[in-house]
Formats: C-alpha cells, sequence, structure tokens
C-alpha cells in the first residue's frame, strides 16, 4: 500500500514577513515539504507570482499550483486535505 503522493507546496516570501514565517512554520508541525522562493531576491519569481495572482503581497502559496493568498489556514488545509 502507497501513501498518497505530497501535494507540491510553493511559498513565495521575503525575509520580514512575519505571515510567511507562521506558514512555514505550520508546514513544519504539519510535516508539510515545501520550496521557498524569496521575491526579495528574485524578481522573476516576483513577477510570475504578480502574473498568476495578480498579488504583490506575500505570502502567496501554490499547492498544486492553486494559489493561497496570504496565510489562509481553512484554504490551506482543504488544499492539502488536512483535517
Amino acid at each position: 500500500m502507497s501513501t498518497p503522493a505530497q501535494p507540491k507546496v510553493v511559498i513565495f516570501t521575503t525575509p520580514s514577513c512575519s505571515f510567511c514565517n507562521s506558514a512555514k512554520r505550520y508546514f513544519r508541525e504539519k510535516n508539510v515539504r515545501f520550496t521557498e522562493v524569496d521575491v526579495t531576491r528574485d524578481s522573476r519569481a516576483a513577477e510570475d507570482m504578480k502574473r498568476r495572482t495578480g498579488q504583490m503581497g506575500v505570502p502567496v502559496i501554490l499547492i498544486n499550483n492553486r494559489p493561497v493568498v496570504g496565510f489562509d489556514v481553512p484554504k490551506i488545509n482543504m488544499l492539502l486535505n488536512i483535517k
């Protein structure tokens, strides 16, 4: 019996963003692997984030390419199927 594949999680952050840190801590507590993209260091990623969501604020979290704007725990839990 195999375990289901974990969704692909990408979080766009900045170093000074407290909600970004809360989201990363939440993912660690739930054992969710994620890729962090610091938009202050990667202007192309910042443009990609803006193009996908219309947002310049962080965090923007992509779960299997579905955007979550902000640290929206109910939406994150729904997309990750966390109870």
